[in-house]
Parts: structure tokens; C-alpha cells; sequence
């Protein structure tokens, strides 16, 4: 891939969202333009909302897409928060096919972890780095050395205490399913952030999605061993994200 510009797609539950970016930069070229989410987010119903966003961009190009689950080359693994229609579709193909453009899909929160790691908080931290965006539900990426581990699902950890979905209990759906207070949500979020630190012991922690404006003008209400920051880019990084690991894999 020559072009050093992209057309980002972050798929999430509520809206799909996609700019054009320009790698070398990190910067968006364009604003950004949201779609709602298909009621049935069947993967042919988001597919055509994804043709629908490259037709407003007149994009030709390559197109990076964040979805939320598991990828693995190129193919839907899991489908903990959209239809269960995805499982082992290849999004790759089906996406190439709708769209005819060079199309590369990776699990969103790694999305948002690889903008974040070139152009954000975690930029030239050659340490352990973990990203958590916390929102409607929890996504996780890990990166040592620099380097991505995919796929890391997290925010589906049974914590101790019978706790069997971290997701359900800690994420920002769960405080208002649970009507919590602050101080209880916060409570959760102390169980949750204090066993990835036990687990893996990382030297930086980036926190993302909604919770991220939030650390920011309020900032942890308790102590934790590792360095956690908020994320820089915020909505921005999903759509930037993906249209790195295009240009990154092509």
C-alpha cells in the first residue's frame, strides 16, 4: 500500500463511525461521519453501512475496520456483543467483496491500543502497556516492547469473589444496570484494575472509551501500583487505529 492515507472504521454497538487518515501523521484528514449501528447487526446489515460510509468519502482506497471481538486473520471468532451471525465469518473477504477495496479488520480494542501506542499516551513506552477502553463494555489490548499481543479478551475475566464476567459487573452498562453510586462503581473498578495489575504487571496503564473524560476531571479515587493515564485521542483512536493496522498489514 502506497497511499499513506486510510479510511478508519470503528465498529461499535451503538453507531459506526469512519474518517480518512493520514498514517504518517495519525491525524484525521476528514471529520468524522457516524452511521447508526443496524438494529440487527447482522453482518451483512453493518457490512452495508461500512459501503455506505466509503461512498460518502468517494474512498477507492485501503479500509481498516476495528470490530469488537476477536479476530484472527482476518476472521470473527467471537461475538459477545453483536449477532451471532458473525461467528467465523471472514469480515476480510466480505468486506473486499461489498466494497472492492483492500480491506483489514482487527479486534477494536487493539485498534485503539496501536493508535494510542503511535501517536498517543503510550508513545515510545517500550515497557508493558496495557489499554483498557471502558464504556458500554470493556476492551483490552497489550503491548511489550512495543509489539501487540492480539485478541486479549479481559473484559470477560472471572475476578475473585464468583465474579464469572468482569465486563457485566465493572463497565459502565453494569453501573447503570446496577445503579451504582460513584463510590460503588468505583469500589468494582478497584477489584477490577488491581487484579490486571496482579496479573501481569505492567508499567503503564491507558484508559479509554467513556471512563477516560472521567479520569481525567476526577481521577482514581484509589491507590494502584502502576501508572494509569488517560487515553489522548479518545473517540479518535478507534478510526485511527484501524487505519494503521491496514497500512501496517498490507
Amino acid at each position: 500500500m502506497k497511499s499513506n492515507f486510510v479510511l478508519g472504521i470503528d465498529i461499535g454497538g451503538s453507531g459506526i463511525k469512519g474518517a480518512i487518515v493520514n498514517v504518517k501523521t495519525g491525524e484525521m484528514t476528514t471529520d468524522r461521519y457516524r452511521l447508526p449501528t443496524p438494529e440487527s447487526s447482522t453482518p451483512q446489515a453493518v457490512v452495508d453501512t461500512i459501503k455506505k460510509i466509503a461512498k460518502k468519502f468517494d474512498w477507492k482506497g485501503a479500509i481498516g475496520v476495528g470490530f469488537p471481538g476477536v479476530i484472527q486473520h482476518g476472521v470473527v471468532k467471537t461475538a459477545a456483543n453483536v449477532d451471532d451471525g458473525w461467528l467465523d465469518v471472514d469480515l476480510e473477504k466480505l468486506l473486499k467483496k461489498s466494497t472492492g477495496s483492500k480491506c483489514v479488520a482487527v479486534n477494536d480494542a487493539d485498534a485503539a491500543g496501536m493508535a494510542e501506542m503511535k501517536y498517543g499516551a503510550g508513545r515510545n513506552n517500550k515497557g508493558v502497556v496495557i489499554m483498557l477502553t471502558i464504556g458500554t463494555g470493556i476492551g483490552c489490548a497489550l503491548f511489550t516492547k512495543g509489539k501487540l499481543v492480539p485478541n486479549c479478551e479481559w473484559g470477560h475475566f472471572c475476578l475473585p469473589g464468583g465474579i464469572d464476567d468482569a465486563e457485566k459487573w465493572t463497565s459502565d452498562a453494569a453501573r447503570k444496570n446496577f445503579n451504582l453510586s460513584w463510590e460503588e462503581w468505583m469500589q468494582r473498578m478497584k477489584t477490577y484494575i488491581n487484579y490486571i495489575e496482579n496479573m501481569f504487571w505492567p508499567d503503564l496503564i491507558v484508559i479509554g472509551g467513556g471512563f477516560a473524560k472521567k479520569l481525567e476531571k476526577k481521577g482514581l479515587p484509589f491507590e494502584t501500583r502502576t501508572q494509569i493515564v488517560p487515553a489522548q485521542l479518545l473517540n479518535e483512536a478507534g478510526i485511527i487505529g484501524a487505519a494503521v493496522a491496514a497500512k501496517k498489514h498490507s
